[in-house]
């Protein structure tokens, strides 16, 4: 049971190999919510120990896809309350405040969160951050993960959104080479789910995925205001939407 100075709050986080960032983000929430929940995936490295070390009760669930291992997730936590985290998260000082201040009077069912991206070798966002806004903090009879192998959203069914000004720290990214692995793994997902639904793409995406997207990272998300590694990640980014369609058609041939 949890106790006046924990909010009856269950986190749960899907991890894969990610000893070494998983403990600050269990940190983040270790001693201010009821339970924390790491579902591993088969980690070859000290991931779960890590985890159970700073008191996480760590689950094995051989990988489902992104919204069905969410949904397992959901289904372990004793609590109404969720919060979900991935691996690579931190819930930051500032959050941590709002969500202690305003959770007790709260008549919402679920609330926005603004995960904001910290790229590699950097310890805060700094100017034009590329910032993903999602219901992390909810109540799990009033909405769940979709059953999606690839997206992981949660789809409310009643109840209110509020919204949390404070960020969750996202560092996505250990470096070039990780980034072009996962790059590779996720844009295969995402090929075979454009196939399952039967999405219709013409060739000429070939084209104009790349040098759009290269666009909409360096000049939307703020990259152009971040050097050369700016200029890389925008081109990393690019590289991810038109790796996801080419697959697509290759396996169309």
């Amino acid at each position: 049971m949890f106790t006046d100075t924990r909010l009856p709050i269950s986190v749960f986080i899907i991890a894969l190999n990610e000893a070494d960032r998983i403990g600050s983000t269990v940190e983040s929430v270790r001693g201010w919510v009821d339970e924390i929940i790491v579902i591993d995936s088969g980690s070859e490295d000290d991931t779960v120990q890590v985890a159970e070390k700073l008191g996480a009760r760590v689950l094995y669930n051989a990988w489902p896809g992104y919204g069905l291992q969410k949904r397992f997730g959901e289904e372990q936590c004793r609590n109404d309350w969720v919060l979900n985290l991935d691996a690579d998260e931190v819930i930051s000082h500032n959050l941590k405040e709002e969500i202690l201040s305003s959770f007790a009077a709260t008549a919402h069912a679920g609330f926005m969160m603004n995960i904001v991206e910290i790229l590699p070798g950097r310890n805060e966002p700094g100017a034009g951050a590329h910032i993903t806004r999602a219901v992390r903090l909810y109540r799990k009879s009033c909405g769940r993960y979709s059953d999606s192998t690839v997206h992981d959203r949660v789809h409310m069914t009643s109840g209110t959104i509020g919204e949390l000004t404070h960020i969750v720290e996202h560092r996505s990214s250990r470096g070039l080479t990780h980034s072009l692995d996962k790059i590779n793994r996720y844009s295969s997902m995402q090929a075979s789910d454009m196939a399952r639904k039967g999405v219709k793409l013409a060739y000429l995406r070939l084209v104009t995925e790349f040098p759009l997207a290269f666009l909409k990272a360096y000049l939307l998300r703020g990259y152009i205001l971040k050097g050369a590694q700016g200029f890389t990640n925008a081109m990393v980014y690019a590289f991810s939407r038109f790796i996801r369609i080419a697959k697509y058609l290759e396996g169309r041939n």
